[in-house]
């Protein structure tokens, strides 16, 4: 079964962890994709990995207008249009109580995972004709705080209201908008984390995580991928507006 048959998908932060396995799941399910990543050696290292006719690779900066404007066109041009934007791309900061944060780090964060989401929306969505699914990454750290990671927690909340925001102004063209929220995953964000938290004991952060998670262990990027599918493909084409929680129950601990 081709879920994605005929669509078209853009993902943002597209060589991490979690775009590289909604990429790959996506182009399983019939999707043509376009990922776009800042990272030129990182994208270099996704093409070696999913080299496929129905793939196309961008590199930008999600923070700036410029750059955004670019791989819409470039979308367009390469595949015809837009049925899927997965805003996916983000940054950790780093771990510092907010009266220690350092100002220029704080920025950085913002604009890439507020201002990139916003600019993604602002400029693609009215492009997105015959309906269509905006998928924004946001995280637990979206729903609740935790301490040292000020920065980034404003992000992820932020982008739950634009979530609503643009779901409510776009439910009369039929493009639905949701947010997912992963818990700690697998990935090189969290060994980031877990090393900038405890340079001299990262697995001491790891194992504080995973005793937070009553299913005992990370998410996968491929479980988070599948909930992005889900939201990418009509059998969720009468959800918008909502929040989708992927953290083992992490939450209701």
């Amino acid at each position: 079964m081709e879920r994605l048959k005929d669509k078209v998908a853009v993902i943002t932060g597209g060589t991490g962890g979690i775009g590289l396995a909604t990429a790959n799941l996506f182009l399983e399910q019939g999707a043509k994709v376009v990922l776009v990543d800042k990272n030129s050696e990182a994208i270099e290292k996704a093409r070696a990995k999913l080299n496929n006719k129905n793939i196309s690779y961008f590199q930008a900066d999600v923070s700036k207008k410029e750059d955004t404007i670019k791989f819409l066109n470039h979308s367009l041009k390469t595949f015809g249009k837009i049925d899927i934007f997965f805003a996916n791309a983000g940054i950790e900061g780093v771990s510092r109580p907010i009266s220690e944060y350092p100002e220029d780090v704080f920025d950085k964060v913002i604009a890439v995972n507020l201002k990139g989401v916003w600019l993604g929306c602002q400029y693609i969505i009215p492009k997105m004709e015959n309906g269509g699914s905006v998928i924004i990454t946001s995280s637990v750290a979206g729903l609740k705080g935790f301490a040292g990671l000020g920065a980034y927690v404003a992000t992820k909340h932020a982008v739950v209201g634009i979530m609503r925001v643009a779901a409510v102004e776009n439910a009369s063209r039929k493009i639905r908008l949701n947010t997912i929220h992963p818990g700690p995953v697998d990935n090189d964000m969290m060994r980031r984390i877990e090393s900038d938290m405890s340079p001299d004991s990262p697995k001491v952060v790891k194992d504080g995580f995973i005793a937070a998670v009553p299913f005992g262990r990370y998410a996968t990027s491929k479980e988070i991928g599948e909930c992005a599918l889900f939201l990418a493909s009509d059998e969720s084409k009468f959800i918008t507006g909502c929040t989708h929680i992927i953290d083992g129950g992490m939450l209701n601990a």
